[in-house]
């Protein structure tokens, strides 16, 4: 059988009753759209958070366009961000009409290098947009100082960061709004697509529900600037409410696993060989993805697949802006040498809380291996 680096069943069979309980109290409520269930996970989601306000919509990559028009975003302004991300977090902002600028990442723990921003702050950016990738948080602090001296917006990404802080404070509120996605992979998952934007601000909360609901604020009148139809499904919500009382540990069981892989693969580390994640001082990680480098990392995979039938996943291999579909950027080859020698070394190792002990001992086994063999 195969090993993926995820797997939704195990997950199902322990959470089965619930799960279709939810999905039952929908289709008997007599409300399937903007109902009683996305209400409460708004509302639940954003006392989660600590915040005023979050608006369900339909899935992440719109999570992140729509948190982007609310706050001002749009054609010809500038987006400061990172290359090394998965491509929605660029296809949003250039879906409003924005150009995406890029900084390089650090080497260390893979996010934003945000001592490279300032310099790439031009007349035209209009906000900067961090993604806490793989479980962590950007170092909110110097883009707040930025923010505030240059008078520009934060967006924060925090598709793979439910539940992580960084010095105390939950991704998510570090910023004038941030986006979420709920797909089924993610540390809180739906089991379908999903999204939610969280905001502090009431009017970005108002301008948001608008856009959601193709710019209406009531039944078929457009108020100002037309929206598009982003609504979160009310199966999802009512699923990702119940799922919302596990989130911690949800996170817990991922951190479990994360310090098994440590505890058993820490003495192949060193110089030239493997590297485990790195934990930024300050950082909660949460490990929606258990990300390693190595640099023969495709012969790794190989290996792997082939002898031992584990299917691993690389995040990501191509960065985005050497990607054909953003050549229209120009940014050269070599513009971003982090970024750029990260995606020929990293690949993930299977992780979710419900993965069972057997299939870590598999591999760990079988990597420590291959490891030994190189």
């Amino acid at each position: 059988m195969t090993t993926y680096v995820w797997d939704y069943l195990p997950e199902y069979e322990a959470e089965r009753a619930d799960i279709l309980d939810a999905v039952q109290k929908v289709f008997a409520s007599g409300r399937l759209v903007l109902g009683e269930s996305v209400r409460g996970f708004e509302a639940e989601y954003a006392a989660y958070h600590g915040v005023g306000h979050c608006v369900g919509v339909d899935n992440g990559t719109n999570a992140v366009k729509l948190a982007l028009e609310a706050v001002g975003v749009g054609r010809g302004d500038e987006v400061i961000t990172v290359s090394n991300t998965a491509a929605p977090t660029v296809v949003a902002i250039d879906e409003v009409g924005a150009t995406p600028v890029f900084v390089d990442v650090r080497a260390e723990d893979y996010l934003m290098d945000t001592t490279l921003v300032e310099a790439a702050i031009t007349p035209r950016t209009k906000a900067i947009l961090p993604v806490h990738l793989y479980g962590q948080c950007v170092d909110m602090a110097p883009l707040r100082r930025l923010a505030d001296e240059h008078g520009l917006k934060i967006v924060e990404d925090c598709a793979q960061a439910h539940g992580a802080r960084h010095n105390g404070e939950l991704a998510g509120t570090m910023s004038d709004a941030a986006a979420f996605s709920f797909y089924p992979t993610k540390v809180l998952g739906a089991y379908g697509d999903g999204g939610a934007v969280i905001t502090a601000d009431a009017e970005a909360d108002r301008a948001l529900r608008r856009l959601r609901y193709y710019g209406m604020e009531q039944t078929y009148y457009v108020v100002a600037t037309p929206g598009h139809n982003s609504r979160l499904d009310e199966v999802q919500a009512e699923i990702l409410r119940r799922k919302l009382t596990r989130l911690d540990d949800y996170v817990e069981g991922r951190r479990r696993i994360a310090r098994r892989y440590a505890e058993e693969l820490g003495d192949l580390c060193g110089p030239g060989g493997l590297q485990l994640p790195s934990v930024t001082e300050g950082n909660e990680h949460v490990y929606y993805v258990y990300v390693v480098r190595h640099p023969r990392r495709d012969e790794i995979i190989q290996r792997l697949k082939d002898r031992h039938d584990i299917s691993l996943n690389i995040s990501y291999p191509w960065p985005v802006h050497t990607m054909t579909g953003f050549a229209h950027l120009g940014v050269a080859k070599g513009t971003l040498p982090v970024t750029e020698a990260l995606a020929e070394q990293i690949f993930s190792l299977p992780m979710y809380p419900a993965m069972p002990e057997g299939l870590q001992d598999k591999v760990i086994s079988a990597l420590r291996e291959v490891l030994r063999e190189l």
